[in-house]
């Protein structure tokens, strides 16, 4: 047995569903905070321009 197979073996679910899907939950934070800026932005009346907004 290698020291990576038993290493893999260990990991816990979360872990292995990350390498398989992708950290959806870090993803989620990212995009909440890019709104959290764009809506202040917005409440301070800064207008964004498009390249904040991801309009081409």
């Amino acid at each position: 047995m290698s020291p990576d197979s038993t290493r893999t073996e260990e990991l816990p679910i979360y872990e292995s569903l990350i390498r398989e899907r992708g950290d959806v939950v870090e993803e989620a934070r990212v995009v909440a905070e890019e709104t959290q800026h764009q809506m202040s932005l917005a409440l301070s009346g800064v207008a964004a321009t498009p390249q904040e907004t991801g309009a081409p």
